[in-house]
């Protein structure tokens, strides 16, 4: 363990044991000036993990006193001096974070694309001519979507390590949405099924969210996503039944996942 985290970890554990008798000690204006410093800790906190992880060391001692002193209005360098060592080290930042990011990338497309040959090895895998792989695992009966058409469909989807990032615990979810609001993978997949189907697509990076990755989806990652079929319907059907019947959208998703759910373009 780093001295970062063992200092991190010691600080943690001291709070948690004093913390409790020590707010109800608090009258509700201490209570609000503690908060309000615990606050800025958390993010001091979260900053300087991220930054250290890039790289770039950080003595959490001349933290502590850097802000101490800022409060007592007593700081060693000018403001000059701040903005000047601030911007450099920004800089510094910025380039490790390039490094890094080209060195996820290019792990990611290797592995990716090592998935991808051994995937389509398989006996019941189809290769498009886009790159798409889909396994049908069972064959529905009903007509195969279109890109206007709305569909009710369950889904999860998981990276090529098995990690899940539909939602946190990797359970299926149920969506209705238009197709062409989703990623080109999954629209190319639709289409192939039929209602009442299910399916495995292995997408490509560049049929999904590509070098930019989204929310939990890294930069150049191939996505599996396991699929059911559950309805085909044309636009506009079922406008009668009331608000209820059109596409819900993007539904509610585990905290830190984006509003904007998998598998939307």
């Amino acid at each position: 363990m780093s001295t970062l985290n063992k200092t991190l970890l010691s600080v943690a554990l001291t709070f948690a044991f004093v913390g409790s008798a020590f707010a109800q000690e608090m009258n509700p204006e201490a209570k609000e000036s503690y908060s309000l410093g615990a606050s800025v800790g958390h993010h001091l906190s979260s900053q300087i993990y991220r930054q250290s992880e890039l790289g770039a060391p950080v003595d959490v001692d001349k933290v502590v006193e850097g802000f101490m002193d800022a409060l007592k209005n007593k700081s060693k360098l000018t403001d000059e001096q701040l903005l000047d060592v601030l911007n450099k080290r920004a800089e510094k930042l910025n380039e490790l974070y390039e490094t890094k990011l080209a060195q996820v990338k290019q792990t990611n497309a290797k592995e990716g694309q090592a998935y991808l040959d051994k995937n389509k090895a398989k006996k019941h895998v189809i290769v498009t001519a886009s790159g798409l792989q889909v396994e049908n695992v069972v064959v529905g009966k009903g007509p195969s979507p279109k890109e206007e058409d709305v569909v009710t469909m369950e889904y999860s989807g998981h990276l090529v390590n098995g990690t899940p990032f539909t939602t946190r615990d990797g359970k299926p979810v149920e969506e209705r949405s238009v197709v062409m609001t989703l990623i080109p993978g999954f629209q190319e997949g639709l289409k192939q099924m039929k209602e009442g189907g299910k399916s495995i697509f292995t997408i490509p990076a560049k049929l999904a969210y590509g070098e930019e990755g989204a929310g939990p989806v890294p930069p150049e990652s191939v996505l599996i996503f396991e699929v059911t079929l559950k309805k085909v319907e044309k636009p506009g059907a079922g406008k009668k039944e009331g608000a209820n019947a059109m596409p819900a959208g993007h539904p509610k998703v585990d905290q830190d996942r984006p509003q904007k759910m998998w598998p939307h373009s």
